[in-house]
């Protein structure tokens, strides 16, 4: 579907959301009471931005693609820029309260299940990191090119919300080792066993 087309099916969702929140048009002049119509319309002007949010996240999620383009960048978040993607364009990792590049995050959901149903937890300190955040971790932990533990601010896997730094004992690390594939994940960066990174088949 080219930008043309999306951006007409966006209008005509929005205009339909509008018609949802607000109701029928006000004529002016037609109300009893103006100081009424005035506070109905910016309740619904307020009803109507939380309504527009709900639906581009769900919008977000929803579109997916699932694939990863040059440089293992989502294809869907690429015009964001590594660590610039919007809260709303992520998607929760079950109720870890993390998020994630939504095919991602449905994978590491079921990757964490399947551990639990097999009594092994899997914990996860971090998963999406904001650009500044990049920064900052490069400042305190060094680039990995100088011998630190941090990628290039504005290359890092977090910044696109495609790797997560987990929290394993050795019977996690075993389990992942054996079963984090079969989910699409990878522990890529030499030397730390708890990055993983999400590589899907395909």
């Amino acid at each position: 579907m080219d930008g043309l087309s999306q951006i007409s099916q966006i209008s005509a969702r929005v205009l339909q959301l509008q018609s949802l929140v607000s109701g029928p048009p006000v004529v002016a002049g037609s109300s009893p009471s103006s100081t009424a119509t005035a506070v109905a319309g910016s309740t619904s002007s307020t009803a109507f931005s939380d309504v527009l949010a709900q639906e581009l996240a769900k919008s977000s999620s929803s579109s997916a693609t699932g694939t990863l383009g040059a440089n293992r960048v989502p294809t869907d978040l690429a015009a964001y820029g590594n660590g610039h993607v919007p809260d709303s364009a992520l998607a929760p990792v079950g109720d870890t309260g993390k998020k994630m590049w939504a095919p991602a995050a449905a994978a590491m959901t079921k990757l964490i299940a399947a551990a639990k149903a097999d009594g092994v937890t899997v914990g996860i300190t971090e998963t999406y990191r904001p650009y500044d955040e990049q920064v900052q971790l490069a400042a305190t932990k060094g680039l990995y090119s100088q011998g630190g533990l941090a990628a290039k601010p504005g290359t890092s896997e977090h910044g696109w919300g495609i790797a997560a730094d987990l929290q394993l004992n050795g019977a996690a690390q075993a389990w992942m080792q054996r079963n984090a594939p079969s989910y699409g994940f990878q522990a890529d960066v030499p030397g730390e066993s708890w990055h993983w990174a999400y590589h899907p088949a395909g």
